[in-house]
């Protein structure tokens, strides 16, 4: 459950956001949120570098 926090905290977020007709803001924190995902997940480890 604790990993699944950041993920609902962002998409309340985004609602939120959406339901103040703050869309452009909305859809920019969705992207933001959607680039560090990829970011972390593609980004090469430093484990196996030393």
């Amino acid at each position: 459950m604790r990993g699944l926090l950041p993920w609902l905290a962002v998409l309340a977020l985004v609602l939120l956001l959406g339901a103040l007709r703050l869309r452009p803001l909305a859809t920019a924190v969705s992207l933001a949120w959607l680039a560090w995902c990829v970011w972390t997940w593609i980004r090469p480890t430093r484990r196996g570098r030393d």
